[in-house]
């Protein structure tokens, strides 16, 4: 059955889009009231859809706008705070399954890249709440989907530029993204000169990129331009960058669930999202990555880093480096607290990762990725209950689910 399916990659990628929409979509209603920093983005939402002034001022709209679009449709209940993040999710998933066939040109490593990220226990806790990250992390996946096909195409120029749009709206749900264009640029850049590219000319698509990315960027604020109190204008638009920059980059109060970004791999402090009675039983949301795939994964970085600097492998290098790229913005990027969910790019990438490592080093490993993905599975089983806001036991229910004193 599955080499029949690796022969029919497209038709394998609506089945993995299927598949992740409905693990997402089950049980999205718990919990029933505002989930962790909901309380900041489904309000933020509300007021959008009023159009009455500003909220949220730190981060851009086009987030905020998703989240207000599944209210408008679904309503102002805990499906409409959540539908948009469920679809973010699922194109997460199968961007992940697109982008490492991009890179392997193989359906396999494909396939279980797209599991393992369904597997990952942040990308489903992320796709059932009403937050940023997973509108920002569907974007950038597929702009990687499409700049990696722009570099090798025929038609470049459509794709390059769909690249530079998905960049732009990446940045426009949040500025974490911006280092990411940077990265873009910077490897179109390294091909270029290689001479990897030949369907681009440097300068010209470097400039149609970086435009076509503030193009959306700006666009995402056309909503405040219809505030009834204080509207937004084009003379105040580049000023109020200047504000936003100064909110994130505030000095904060110290904060319980504070941690610095070399614990995240080690997954030293996750996140309680939700732990209070809800719909008549004590619910919780623990936002942990699945150990198999988080420590694993680690073991795969290596691997790939070995496979790139000792044999020249150019397949995990590339997965080495965007592994490591995504954590190092973090030692750079001026923030005062820390929070593991900022880990969530990192945690996506580490799923192309232990694909890659899996496939190059197939050889010497035989079949144990089926075995790796069946101990992924029983994981995410082991968690599910803490994830998907099932009922516990009672008050101190959560106690069979910390490993380390920091999970607490």
């Amino acid at each position: 059955m599955l080499e029949r399916l690796e022969q029919r990659p497209l038709l394998l990628a609506v089945l993995i889009g299927i598949a992740a929409q409905l693990l997402f979509t089950i049980g999205l209603g718990r919990p029933s009231i505002l989930n962790f920093d909901e309380v900041h983005y489904v309000t933020a939402a509300r007021v959008l859809l009023e159009l009455s002034h500003i909220a949220n001022p730190e981060h851009p709209l086009l987030g905020k706008s998703l989240i207000a679009l599944g209210m408008l449709i679904f309503g102002d209940n805990p499906i409409g705070w959540r539908a948009l993040s469920t679809l973010a999710g699922s194109a997460t998933v199968v961007g992940v399954y697109a982008f490492t066939h991009s890179l392997t040109h193989a359906t396999r490593p494909a396939l279980f890249a797209a599991l393992f990220a369904m597997l990952n226990q942040m990308v489903f806790v992320q796709a059932r709440i009403g937050m940023l990250d997973g509108f920002m992390g569907a974007f950038l996946v597929w702009g990687g989907v499409l700049f990696t096909r722009a570099m090798t195409s025929r038609h470049a120029w459509p794709l390059f530029l769909g690249s530079g749009a998905l960049f732009g709206a990446a940045v426009a749900v949040k500025w974490a993204a911006i280092p990411w264009v940077a990265f873009a640029l910077a490897a179109f850049a390294l091909l270029k000169r290689r001479g990897a590219v030949p369907h681009l000319s440097w300068l010209p698509a470097s400039l149609a990129f970086g435009a076509i990315a503030l193009a959306v960027y700006f666009a995402s604020f056309a909503p405040a331009f219809f505030y009834a109190q204080d509207p937004m204008t084009l003379a105040r638009l580049i000023p109020f960058q200047v504000e936003m920059w100064s909110l994130q980059t505030q000095v904060l109060a110290a904060h319980s669930y504070q941690s610095s970004w070399w614990s995240w791999p080690l997954m030293v402090r996750p996140m309680w999202y939700f732990y209070e009675p809800d719909q008549g039983a004590v619910r919780g949301v623990l936002l942990v990555g699945n150990p198999a795939i988080l420590w694993g994964g680690l073991v795969a970085v290596l691997a790939c880093w070995w496979a790139g600097v000792r044999h020249r492998a150019g397949v995990p290098l590339t997965a080495a480096i965007l592994w490591t790229f995504s954590l190092a913005i973090w030692a750079i990027i001026p923030k005062s607290l820390g929070f593991f969910y900022y880990y969530y790019v990192s945690a996506i990438i580490l799923c192309v990762v232990l694909a890659i490592a899996f496939h190059y080093w197939r050889e010497t490993v035989k079949q144990r990725d089926e075995w790796f993905l069946v101990l992924a599975i029983a994981l995410f089983a082991y968690f599910y209950p803490t994830l998907a806001a099932l009922p516990l036991a009672n008050a101190r229910g959560f106690e069979r689910w910390i490993w380390l004193p920091g999970w607490a």
